[in-house]
């Protein structure tokens, strides 16, 4: 088969890999029908994930058919349309048992294109099955489901949730990406007074006001100034950070009110200044996580009943072997307009043959 595979920062190429087999009683191959491709992807290329080997496959978000399972799986079986989770829990560690999944001590956590080979691939074997894919309905199609597999869940449970929006709230996203997008649709949920979206590319800013920002706020025209023109004088209640380098990072916390949230979300590869002497006497609560998914059966039932705007993310779509120009296109997301590119997967009839 074919995947997409890290060399060292700025390498990686569409190849030739050996088929994934079943190494664990708890494993399950899945035949890849939709995957994405995420911007920690391209932190990976640029170096700034150390812990991304040479030669892995990358990926960490797909939706696909079961095409075998190991002897202990019990939740899903070959021919089952399943979502392939980010994170991977073993269900047993501390951790686990409660629902932090990201923080898994027992081989799990977020592993699938980070320590072990990923989803941009014609196949990709899933580590703990049982609580690592979700059956999908008919009725989600798949390039709006594979977008629970990472920034749905990711922007609600690190951002909304660790940020604790509340009705009436002053909302503030940095980064207008996919995972600040995700964000301000599930703010959305809690009934804040008003969500602000900053970023500095206006087709992102149209987006969020598409969905559902109430003001945009150019990142290089002061946009401190239009959070206390709108709060008189106070900032934001909750300020959710959602790109991951040192600059929007310190505008979070000088954006935010005193007693208020600062989410952080963004990976960062470099540094940020924590200025305390500033922050101390404010009250502020800094929050940083990697996502739990524990959120994806909830957000997997809004999405079937339409409750999730998750095809206004989708931007491009490209066939899964053109996997190199659909980096291209996202990595110049300034120029292509890109939000989140779906790449598709092989045909049954290749499915067919490896059963065989």
């Amino acid at each position: 088969m074919k995947g997409f595979v890290f060399h060292g920062p700025g390498q990686s190429a569409w190849e030739e890999v050996p088929d994934p087999a079943v190494k664990e009683p708890t494993d399950a191959i899945v035949r890849v029908g939709a995957v994405t491709i995420c911007g920690t992807d391209l932190h990976i290329l640029k170096g700034d994930v150390p812990e991304v080997r040479p030669g892995t496959v990358l990926g960490h978000e797909a939706v696909g058919e079961i095409v075998e399972v190991g002897t202990d799986v019990r939740t899903v079986r070959p021919g089952d349309r399943v979502l392939v989770s980010c994170i991977s829990a073993c269900g047993r560690c501390g951790y686990c048992r409660e629902g932090a999944y990201g923080q898994c001590r027992g081989g799990g956590g977020w592993i699938l294109g980070h320590l072990i080979d990923g989803t941009q691939a014609e196949y990709v074997r899933v580590p703990f099955a049982d609580l690592s894919v979700h059956a999908l309905p008919g009725a989600v199609e798949s390039k709006d489901a594979v977008l629970l597999a990472d920034i749905f869940p990711t922007a609600y449970e690190v951002g909304v949730l660790n940020g604790r929006v509340r009705p009436g709230d002053t909302v503030a996203v940095v980064g207008a990406g996919p995972i600040g997008l995700a964000a301000i649709a599930t703010a959305h949920l809690f009934a804040p007074e008003r969500i602000v979206a900053v970023d500095i590319a206006a087709p992102r800013l149209e987006a969020a006001k598409r969905l559902g920002a109430d003001a945009v706020a150019d990142a290089r025209e002061d946009p401190e100034q239009l959070i206390a023109d709108l709060t008189d004088g106070l900032g934001a209640d909750v300020v959710v950070e959602a790109v991951g380098v040192p600059e929007s990072f310190e505008l979070c916390t000088r954006m935010v009110r005193p007693g208020g949230h600062v989410a952080n979300i963004g990976v960062h590869g470099k540094p940020a200044t924590l200025h305390l002497e500033d922050l101390w006497i404010k009250n502020v609560t800094i929050t940083t996580g990697l996502v739990d998914t524990s959120s994806t059966p909830t957000l997997l039932r809004m999405a079937t009943a339409g409750r999730l705007p998750t095809e206004q993310l989708v931007t491009h779509t490209f066939p899964l072997e053109h996997m190199e120009e659909a980096y291209d296109v996202f990595a110049r997301a300034a120029d292509t307009g890109a939000l989140k590119v779906v790449l598709g997967g092989p045909s049954h009839e290749e499915v067919a043959v490896r059963a065989a």
